[in-house]
């Protein structure tokens, strides 16, 4: 049989056991509204028998590890979803940022809306409405063709206009400079990740290889993983040491407890920013994440519409030009072309014609001051389908433009909210796996404090017991 010295020493053992469970649970109560953090529990196992005359014999119980209660599958796939959820909210800030250069509302169908609230209709006081009320101001000159009042309202809707290109040209050009920015910043937090990540892996590698845990240090690069995955899709494989690997791009950046590489940006052939490694400068493909959500809306739906905005600038340009050349002035002048410029940045009106309204020509004879026909022509391109904005009139072709970013804006608005519910989904399911239930852990604290005492009543017992035995063979 054990004995009383042996039975003290299982009592005592067991006095260890149930402190240590009170410590952890203590820890889980302090970090109860820690972000990231792992619930754990104390592993007690029996002590290993012993052999006595009556058979193996227990020996009480040993606290032999702490460990996090985590689920693998949901940290990868709330890593996952993580990548996911950064591309589309990078693409949805971005396309945002342009809905803010046009000056257009845009509805959840994707469509401008007017100021009637009519949908498919761009806004009054955007450049839409600007091009209608253009059209209709050449309308107003070929109806009173020889007044000078007509000829100066045309000229301010044209100046109008061609500020409203100007504008958009240079909040698009801004919000690309934005984007490429954000890239950069993207890239500069990632690599610090990175950095944090291959230092905890040394730490975690070193404090178990120690026999101890690192419950709180895994805890720290799980969170750092998970931000990581909102910039960039991560791949990532555990060593035997506890080490993680981190995989972008089909680099390995990160390999145990070393930095491998790094990332950095570099100037694509049109002058924008991609992401390469910085060691290698192996030109990375990335697959999800704020990085390639900002590139694919920057080279994508934003180079679209800046392009589109383009196209549509020359051709008002090029077509009003190519009739108002033909024309003549109240005075029989010639010559003038009605726009300068080539593109949305660079139009502007003949500033000849704002000194002199009389030069706008709207006449199809130098010697008829009152004929209207090359002011009908202008006024009849409303409705005039265009090759280069392909077969559009100009009006439409902008309303095409600005529905094609609605329509993006309302799928990244809708991938954003569906997004944003699975991962609100998946961080409750980790919540009752890993979480801090505080009434559960008040149990055990009960249970854990109640079999403390319990094993302190037996080494008050064994104490007794040992002083009668030591009495008994004084006496």
């Amino acid at each position: 049989m054990l004995g009383l010295f042996g039975t003290l020493n299982l009592a005592s053992r067991s006095l260890q056991a149930q402190m240590t469970g009170v410590e952890v649970t203590g820890q889980n109560l302090a970090n109860v509204n820690t972000t990231g953090y792992s619930r754990q529990t104390v592993q007690i196992s029996a002590s290993p028998d012993i052999l006595t005359r009556l058979g193996p014999e227990g020996t009480g119980a040993d606290a032999t590890s702490i460990q996090r209660v985590v689920s693998a599958l949901l940290n990868g796939r709330i890593q996952s979803q993580n990548s996911t959820g950064g591309y589309w909210n990078a693409q949805q800030s971005a396309l945002q940022t342009a809905q803010n250069g046009l000056g257009e509302f845009l509805n959840g169908s994707g469509a401008a809306s007017s100021a009637s609230g009519t949908t498919g209709s761009t806004t009054d006081s955007g450049l839409g409405g600007q091009l209608s009320a253009l059209f209709n101001a050449f309308q107003s000159v070929a109806t009173s063709p020889t007044s000078v009042s007509a000829r100066q309202a045309l000229l301010g809707q044209a100046q109008t206009v061609a500020a409203s290109f100007n504008n958009i040209n240079s909040q698009l050009n801004s919000a690309n400079t934005a984007l490429n920015l954000s890239l950069g910043d993207d890239v500069t937090s990632a690599n610090q990740l990175l950095t944090q990540i291959a230092t905890l892996n040394s730490q975690i590698t070193t404090a178990q290889a120690g026999g101890g845990n690192a419950n709180e240090l895994s805890d720290e690069r799980e969170q750092d993983l998970e931000n990581l995955a909102q910039l960039t899709n991560i791949t990532t494989s555990t060593g035997s040491n506890g080490a993680v690997n981190v995989t972008i791009g089909g680099q390995t950046l990160v390999s145990g407890n070393t930095l491998s590489d790094t990332l950095q940006t570099y100037k694509s052939s049109n002058g924008n920013l991609l992401v390469q490694t910085a060691a290698g400068q192996v030109n990375l493909t990335l697959t999800g994440g704020s990085m390639q959500g900002t590139i694919d809306a920057r080279d994508g739906t934003l180079a679209t519409l800046q392009s589109g905005m383009n196209t549509l600038a020359n051709t008002l340009i090029t077509q009003v030009n190519t009739v108002h050349d033909a024309g003549y002035g109240l005075t029989g002048s010639t010559g003038n072309s009605f726009f300068n410029g080539t593109d949305a940045g660079t139009i502007t009106v003949n500033q000849a014609l704002v000194d002199n309204p009389s030069l706008v020509q709207a006449s199809a004879s130098a010697s008829a001051s009152g004929d209207n026909t090359v002011a009908l022509q202008l006024a009849q391109l409303a409705t005039t389908a265009q090759a280069s904005l392909n077969n559009q009139t100009v009006t439409g072709s902008y309303t095409s433009s600005v529905a094609s970013l609605g329509s993006a804006l309302d799928n990244a608005n809708t991938e954003v909210a569906s997004q944003t519910a699975v991962t609100n989904m998946l961080s409750t399911q980790r919540g009752s796996i890993s979480g801090v239930n505080v009434d559960e852990e008040m149990t055990n604290m009960m249970t854990f404090q109640r079999a403390y005492e319990a094993s302190a009543q037996l080494v008050s017992t064994v104490n007794t017991l040992l002083g009668d035995t030591l009495a008994m063979k004084t006496s």
